[in-house]
C-alpha cells in the first residue's frame, strides 16, 4: 500500500432536532398542559488513534464525514434520540490540524481520542415554557446547527532515532543489518520512496525504534528531490543518525575529507531551515560502507579527516552496514542513550 501521510477532510457535526409544541389531550384529562418534548442532541465526530492503522490513506477517498442529526421532539413529553457520533481511526502520531494551521489534537498515544466537530444541541419543547402567567405555551426552540470544519491531517511517525543522509548513504541497508524491516535496497538513488520503520532490540527486553526516510540533496527544505516530504517525521525522534558514505564516486580526489564535510554541513542546513528544533537534536555521525576501503584503519584515518575537518563534537562511529560490522555496538550505545534521556524526562517523549 502507498504511504499517505497528508489528507485534507471536512467533517459535519449533526443539528440537534427541533423541540416540540404540542399539548396533552388525553380524556379525562382537562385543561391538559404542554407536553412537547426537547430535540435530540446532534451527533458529534470524534477521532481515535490506532495503532493498526499505518497510513492516511481511507482519508484520501473517503473526504466527508457526517454525523447523524438528532430526532425532533414530540408530544406526551417524548423527547428526540441523540445523532449517533461517528469515530474516525487514524494512525497514531496524527496530527489533526484546522484550516488555518492551528494544532486541534495531537494523536501521540493508541486509544486517545478528539472532538473534531461537536454536535448541536436540541432545541427545547414548549413544556419548559410553562409558567403561572403562561399556561398555554406554544413557544419552542430549534435545534442548534453542528460545527462543521475543514481539516488537515498530518502523520508523523513515532520513533526514537531518525536517520538521514544523501541519496545511497546506506540507511536502507543499515535498518535491514540492525532490525527486521525490509525496505528495498538498491544501487541507484532514491531507492527509498516512503519512511520504513524498524524495531531494534538490544536485549531480550529492550529496543527502540528507528524511522529511514528518503534520501535529502541540498534544497531539501525548498522542496528538491524526495525527502523534504518526509522531514516531519524527524521531528518527534530523540536522535538523528546522520549516515555518511566513506566511499562515494569520486572519493580519491577528496584526500582531506573537505568534499565529504561540505555534504555533511549541507544537510545539517536543510534541517535548519527546516525547522531549527530539527537542527537542534542530537545527531551523530555514522560513517558507513567502511568495507569499501582497502582497510579497517584506511576507513578509520578517512573518518577522522572529516571528522577534522568539521570540528565535529558529539560522537561518530565507523560501520560497514552491509555485513553488520559496528552496527551493535552502535545499537547498544543509541539505547544506552535514549535509556539515559527516558529517566532523566522520567517518560517516553512523543
Amino acid at each position: 500500500m502507498k504511504f499517505i501521510d497528508e489528507a485534507k477532510i471536512q467533517v459535519h457535526a449533526g443539528k440537534g432536532g427541533d423541540g416540540s409544541a404540542a399539548f396533552r389531550r388525553e380524556k379525562f384529562v382537562p385543561r391538559g398542559g404542554p407536553s412537547g418534548g426537547d430535540g435530540g442532541r446532534g451527533g458529534s465526530v470524534w477521532a481515535i488513534a490506532d495503532r493498526n492503522i499505518n497510513t492516511l490513506v481511507d482519508y484520501r477517498f473517503a473526504r466527508i464525514h457526517r454525523a447523524e442529526d438528532g430526532d425532533i421532539g414530540r408530544g406526551a413529553d417524548k423527547y428526540g434520540h441523540g445523532g449517533e457520533d461517528i469515530v474516525l481511526r487514524m494512525p497514531v502520531g496524527t496530527l489533526v490540524k484546522d484550516e488555518d494551521g492551528g494544532l486541534l489534537a495531537d494523536l501521540a498515544a493508541h486509544g486517545q481520542r478528539a472532538l473534531l466537530a461537536k454536535g448541536g444541541q436540541g432545541g427545547l419543547g414548549n413544556l419548559h415554557f410553562k409558567s403561572s402567567i403562561n399556561r398555554a405555551p406554544r413557544q419552542f426552540t430549534r435545534g442548534e446547527p453542528g460545527e462543521s470544519r475543514e481539516l488537515l491531517l498530518e502523520l508523523r511517525v513515532l520513533a526514537d532515532v531518525g536517520l538521514l543522509g544523501l541519496p545511497n548513504a546506506g540507511k536502507s541497508t543499515f535498518i535491514r543489518a540492525v532490525s527486521a524491516a525490509r525496505p528495498k535496497v538498491a544501487d541507484y538513488p532514491f531507492t527509498t520512496l516512503n519512511p520504513s520503520l524498524g524495531v531494534v532490540r538490544v536485549e531480550n527486553d529492550a529496543s527502540f525504534v528507528v524511522a529511514d526516510i528518503p534520501g535529502l540533496i541540498e534544497g531539501a527544505a525548498e522542496g528538491a528531490g524526495l525527502g523534504h516530504q518526509f522531514l516531519r517525521h524527524l521531528s518527534r525522534t530523540r536522535l538523528l543518525l546522520h549516515l555518511v558514505d566513506l566511499a562515494p564516486p569520486g572519493m580519491e580526489g577528496d584526500p582531506t575529507g573537505a568534499d565529504l564535510a561540505r555534504d555533511v554541513r549541507a544537510l545539517a542546513n536543510e534541517l535548519k531551515k527546516y525547522d531549527p528544533a530539527l537542527y537542534d537534536k542530537p545527531r551523530w555521525l555514522v560513517f558507513n560502507k567502511a568495507d569499501l576501503l582497502s582497510s579497517t584503519a584506511a576507513a578509520d584515518a578517512s573518518a577522522r579527516k572529516i571528522v577534522r575537518a568539521l570540528r565535529w563534537k558529539a560522537p561518530w562511529f565507523l560501520i560497514s552496514a552491509i555485513n553488520g560490522k559496528g552496527c551493535r555496538e552502535l545499537s547498544g550505545r543509541v539505547f544506552q542513550f535514549i535509556s539515559t534521556l527516558e529517566k532523566k524526562n522520567g517518560r517516553r517523549a512523543a
